[in-house]
């Protein structure tokens, strides 16, 4: 399934249950004779008549005459924990072991204590198991490990509790929010279309029934009802965690099962053309392994993808990849970020901001305030990624975040975040998931605040929408920084603008003059989108006056110098017609 793991992390402590021995004779411990006997017809109820739920009324009433003995209160919460009540299962637990002495033979039972007290944050309790657990000595290097870094999330939550970055998300309104389960929102660059996952049926599994919705913004600048993105996209098998380019038209979303897949869930990819998507395609062995690959962040132009894998050879249980889209149009080997960003924990969620300059992740290999914060970490001029940092309270709470998107203007947050049961819900109840939304702290922003051109790209002639590239130069580096098309139906197109630049933009299409334009954010002013509309001359009409000239925006005097000849394919008509001049 799509669905991220760390959201599934419930049911973790099932696995640590200190579960009842075989030996059905009371401890010594316990000399009442009606509490003994008691006890031993509970263990006979589980282990030989294997009726557990008659079992847990007895230790019920062995807790409720005898509340000054321990271990019944571990063997009601043993089963409690198996049924799936970890809020009775945190109650029981901690109300057994405060009754007991610190022993070795209680550190399974001090470990899912810990980990009980993580999901409803109480980190006094979680303190106090995980010293509990390191004063017995432990063997496991692994298991101490653990303890010891959750003692540092404990002192790291007080110190960022105490200091909150920015005020505390809320649960978007409806419409939104309107389903069992919905997570991974992602938005368009001109924040319009919000992309999300939906699970109707989480307690089913196998038949989570995973599919990709969209909602588009009124007028009102409201979010409106959501709807399939297409009947092309979803199908039978589970489709999600999506990512869509700046512009709308690229979109790459998991699915599990599909037929011809590679590994249990793989990476495929959709273009749209006006308002058709084409038959999704798998993205093959380069991108995708036979182990899990999923929760996949477009960059703007859609040339560059990061996602979360689970296969062999990374630095934990799951790191983040990115593969480029090369000049033939097909993707490249992926390869693992490495450190700083993959931990010898589980690695997820990537989300690279439309400026391309910041990325932000989820992992439980960090300190932080439990089981899975979110961190970011910026991309310098040389190409590496600094130290992780974790984006604070109330952003990371107890709870597991994940799946943060942070809009183009760096004006709005919204992320995932898991909810414990709430009081009274029927015992195995699965965390709902809802999609968060928030103003963005300046602690939290990416480095660079992005806007956006969009417009329609025609025949100056005839006025009929192209298919043209567009491309994005920075002018102090002279680098390509973003390739998009126009739409073949309607002309349209989007590209991304970072603040503090100066582009030079190309459009170009086969059998017309290549357009530039330029944009200069270098300096202060007003970062706003822009809406510009580009005509191309054909050839036919323009040989009388081969020659290109600028038509540009521009606060400074035109572009003093334009990209090297064969740097790009929007080159390759003057470069190849000795009669064009720059002008």
């Amino acid at each position: 399934m799509t669905l991220p793991k760390f959201l599934l992390g419930l049911g973790v402590c099932a696995g640590l249950a200190h579960l009842p021995t075989l030996a059905q004779q009371a401890p010594a411990s316990i000399t009442d004779s009606k509490a003994r006997s008691l006890y031993e017809k509970a263990q006979s109820l589980y282990y030989k008549e294997r009726q557990p739920q008659q079992a847990l009324l007895l230790w019920q009433q062995l807790t409720d005459k005898f509340p000054d003995y321990g271990e019944p209160y571990l063997r009601k919460a043993s089963l409690q924990l198996t049924s799936g009540d970890h809020a009775g299962a945190f109650e029981s637990y901690k109300l057994g072991l405060s009754k007991l002495p610190v022993e070795p033979s209680r550190a399974a039972d001090y470990l899912v204590l810990g980990k009980l007290a993580t999901e409803v944050g109480e980190y006094a309790t979680v303190r106090q198991a995980y010293t509990n657990y390191l004063a017995t000595n432990p063997t496991n290097k692994a298991k101490a490990a653990f303890a010891q870094r959750q003692l540092q999330n404990c002192d790291f939550a007080a110190e960022a509790m105490a200091h909150p970055t920015g005020p505390a998300p809320e649960v978007l309104p409806a419409p939104l929010n309107q389903f069992r389960d919905q997570y991974f929102p992602v938005l368009t660059a001109d924040n319009k279309s919000l992309i999300f996952t939906v699970q109707r049926s989480p307690e089913k599994v196998g038949q989570e029934n995973e599919d990709v919705f969209i909602s588009t913004m009124a007028a009102d600048g409201t979010f409106g009802a959501p709807q399939s993105i297409s009947p092309v996209i979803n199908s039978r098998e589970n489709e999600g965690t999506a990512t869509i380019s700046g512009d709308g038209n690229t979109l790459v979303f998991t699915s599990c099962g599909r037929p011809g897949g590679v590994g249990s869930c793989d990476l495929y990819i959709s273009h749209r053309r006006g308002s058709q998507w084409t038959a999704p395609r798998n993205l093959g062995l380069l991108v995708n392994s036979k182990a899990w690959d999923s929760q996949p962040s477009l960059s703007a132009d859609g040339r560059t993808l990061y996602f979360s894998s689970q296969r062999g050879g990374g630095l934990g249980g799951y790191d983040i990849y990115v593969s480029t889209l090369g000049a033939d149009g097909t993707w490249g080997q992926a390869r693992n970020l490495g450190a700083p960003i993959n931990t010898a924990g589980d690695d997820l969620a990537p989300f690279i901001h439309a400026s391309g300059t910041t990325l932000y992740y989820a992992t439980d290999g960090l300190v932080g305030l439990g089981s899975s914060d979110i961190f970011r970490s910026e991309l310098d001029a040389k190409g590496q990624w600094s130290a992780p940092r974790n984006l604070g309270y109330p952003f990371n709470t107890f709870a597991n975040e994940a799946s943060l998107y942070i809009s183009s203007d760096n004006r709005r947050a919204y992320y995932t975040r898991s909810e414990p049961p709430q009081p009274g819900s029927p015992a195995g109840s699965l965390p709902a998931i809802r999609i968060y939304g928030t103003e963005v702290p300046a602690s939290v922003r990416a480095r660079e605040t992005s806007t956006y051109t969009q417009g329609r790209v025609f025949d100056a002639i005839t006025k009929k929408p192209l298919n043209a590239v567009v491309q994005l130069f920075d002018l102090n580096t002279n680098a390509l920084t973003q390739q998009v098309y126009s739409d073949a139906e309607n002309g349209q197109y989007t590209a991304v603008l970072n603040e503090g630049r100066a582009y030079a933009m190309y459009a170009s299409a086969p059998g017309y003059l290549l357009k530039s334009l330029s944009f200069d954010y270098s300096v202060p002013q007003k970062f706003n989108p822009l809406t510009l509309d580009i005509y191309l001359d054909p050839l036919r009409a323009a040989v009388a006056r081969c020659s290109i000239t600028y038509s540009s925006i521009l606060i400074k005097p035109p572009l003093s110098r334009a990209p090297a000849p064969n740097s790009t394919a929007s080159w390759s008509f003057c470069a190849k017609t000795p009669a064009c001049a720059w002008k």
